[in-house]
């Protein structure tokens, strides 16, 4: 096995937390005069494509090298250099992805692998062979393999080929911890039924995302404590010891909550301010679509405000105002600091007065997660474990 240099992840900081709001709709509102907003850049705007649906990455500013030999790699450097670089802003670690050094990945569990991503047909052959993989899990979109130029078909094709490994896709937005959360449930869904097929074979399942560090270990972590009688800490103590990732664990309880609460349902969140500096275009990047997407404010003229509506879980949702191109933030709604870069944020309070769906929340987004044996045995009969 190959091995691969890591640098250890940085501490994941802290977010405030804000709880004012109506019983039916939080709303984030700047009362003062449009001067008061803060111009300071929190995230540098992000390449978008042009739905809600997809994220794409800065575009690598050295131009692209299609020769071969040492050309070829450094075009290959600079797109790891780059990746890597948006990596450490949005997950908030120091930790580096060398796409042009080749798979790399490490075991978890005696049938669970976690690592990058598959390149080439040969890297089918070499889990496979050597590994004793019988099963794959993607969780990449196509934006991410289009970034690097890679090519699912032979890869999906020497699966088919070699009938010994199943192929199976589950994309998961990069860098985007409401899409995480959102998706958690199916991805673990997948690896489950995966396993227990393989059961008994002696083959293993590998999951990947594009680096193996934020989406993929979040998912094995997530099968870990819902189906394998882990605790959320014991998971993360026995995942970590083997592979250094920096996964949202975050979005692993606000999963576990959604899972487990009945009813809990979406709250109407309103986000308004009023148009400063003449701007003609006002747009809100984060809340549930990420950073990587924007989304249009449309003008109340009986307010004589810019608003956006977003029908949102529980939980806390960093934001961000993009007026004429330029990304802002206003000093008059709630910010949090996160290294250098200053964001709104806005907390959804889950609206059950219930004391006992109260206790189990606050224990669930708790450090230690615990979950009691009730509540385990519902989440193992619920993904068929």
């Amino acid at each position: 096995m190959k091995t691969v240099r890591w640098a250890c992840p940085a501490p994941g900081s802290p977010r405030s937390q804000q709880s004012s709001a109506s019983p039916r709709c939080f709303e984030s509102r700047s009362m003062s005069c449009p001067a008061q907003l803060c111009t300071r850049t929190a995230f540098a705007p992000p390449t978008c494509s042009l739905t809600l649906e997809r994220t794409s990455l800065p575009p690598v500013k050295t131009s692209v090298i299609v020769q071969a030999g040492a050309q070829a790699v450094e075009g290959e450097t600079a797109k790891s250099d780059e990746y890597s670089d948006v990596m450490q802003q949005r997950m908030g670690s120091s930790l580096t992805y060398r796409h042009e050094e080749g798979i790399n990945f490490a075991d978890i569990l005696d049938d669970l692998m976690v690592g990058s991503c598959l390149q080439t047909p040969e890297d089918v052959d070499r889990v496979a062979d050597e590994q004793d993989v019988g099963a794959i899990v993607n969780l990449q979109e196509d934006t991410d393999m289009a970034y690097f130029d890679l090519d699912m078909v032979p890869i999906r094709e020497r699966c088919i080929q070699r009938g010994d490994v199943a192929h199976n896709r589950y994309p998961i937005r990069d860098f985007d911890p409401f899409d995480l959360r959102m998706k958690l449930p199916g991805a673990v869904q997948l690896v489950a039924a995966q396993v227990k097929k393989l059961r008994g074979s002696g083959k293993k399942v590998y999951i990947h995302c594009t680096a193996g560090l934020g989406r993929a270990p979040a998912t094995a972590l997530a099968y870990m404590y819902w189906c394998r009688g882990f605790t959320l800490e014991q998971a993360m103590d026995t995942f970590f010891a083997s592979r250094p990732c920096n996964p949202r664990i975050q979005s692993i309880r606000q999963a576990t909550v959604d899972l487990l609460s009945e009813g809990s349902g979406l709250t109407p969140v309103n986000i308004s301010i009023s148009r400063p500096f003449l701007a003609t275009r006002l747009q809100v990047a984060g809340l549930d679509v990420g950073w990587g997407q924007q989304i249009d404010m449309d003008y109340n003229s009986d307010l004589h405000r810019y608003e956006v509506i977003r029908h949102l879980p529980p939980g806390r949702y960093a934001y961000k105002f993009i007026m004429d191109g330029r990304w802002t933030y206003s000093a008059d709604h709630p910010t949090f600091t996160e290294g250098e870069h200053t964001n709104n944020y806005v907390e959804v309070i889950a609206s059950t007065s219930n004391p006992a769906a109260i206790e189990m929340r606050d224990r669930l987004l708790s450090e230690a997660g615990t979950l009691t044996e009730g509540e385990r045995k519902r989440l193992q009969a619920h993904f068929g474990v």
